[in-house]
């Protein structure tokens, strides 16, 4: 049978949650990299990439915005 719990969770590294952020803001992620994030991402580098993400997000459309209207 297979087990369906991946073993004790690892916490991963603040370059590994931005990723699975950067991830997250495209929408493609699949179900075993979502199940895997759940048990080891660090809620508070989960916060500060989603800060970090929305901040790029954020300047980007300005910028794109200050170009089409000039």
């Amino acid at each position: 049978m297979l087990d369906k719990n991946p073993g004790p969770a690892t916490e991963r590294s603040f370059l590994a949650t931005l990723a699975a952020i950067a991830w997250s803001f495209v929408g493609l992620r699949r179900k075993a990299d979502f199940d895997r994030d759940v048990t080891a991402l660090n809620p508070v580098y989960v916060i500060l990439a989603g800060l970090i993400g929305v901040a790029l997000l954020i300047a980007t459309l300005v910028g794109v915005v200050a170009f089409a209207t000039r």
